[in-house]
């Protein structure tokens, strides 16, 4: 399934020494977003920064939400991640994409570098929700039963 999403680059370099946002590979769920910068940003340990894409995108209807992700590799080799852990581009949001990298290394500083992948962009449907207020929910098998309840295996 398919969906049309305009993008509009922001920057010159986009289309010449950054490509659009692609899929890694036919199965990937996220497209890449790579580092649209002049000069390298150096995140020290547990610091973060916003770092531009160079991109903005616009939903195809209220029922889409882009969804910015962190690179599982980026996470597992450097430490590095969201600091929001998912970003959120509303359906009325047109402005540049950022993304909010944080440093969850104790030691190494993390260095990115134009063009580098530093989160992937999903897109959902959204269901808006109509809260109705009620006495009572119904029940369920596992009801209350929060944090560990439903066990550890």
């Amino acid at each position: 399934m398919t969906l049309k999403v305009k993008v509009k680059p922001l920057s010159p370099m986009i289309g010449n020494e950054l490509p659009l946002p692609r899929y890694a590979t036919p199965g990937s769920a996220g497209l890449d977003l790579a580092a649209c910068i002049e000069q390298e940003i150096v995140i020290r340990p547990g610091e973060r920064a916003k770092v531009p894409t160079g991109l903005a995108v616009q939903m195809p209807n209220a029922n889409v939400v882009g969804l910015v992700f962190p690179r599982s590799g980026n996470a597992w080799k450097y430490g590095v991640s969201l600091t929001n852990c998912v970003g959120v581009i509303d359906s009325d949001y047109t402005g540049e994409i950022q993304v909010i990298l944080q440093n969850l290394d104790n030691e190494q500083p993390f260095v990115v570098k134009r063009g580098d992948r530093i989160a992937q962009l999903l897109f959902v449907p959204v269901f808006q929700a109509d809260l109705m207020v009620v006495e009572e929910l119904d029940e369920t098998e596992r009801g209350d039963g929060g944090f560990g309840s439903t066990g550890t295996l």
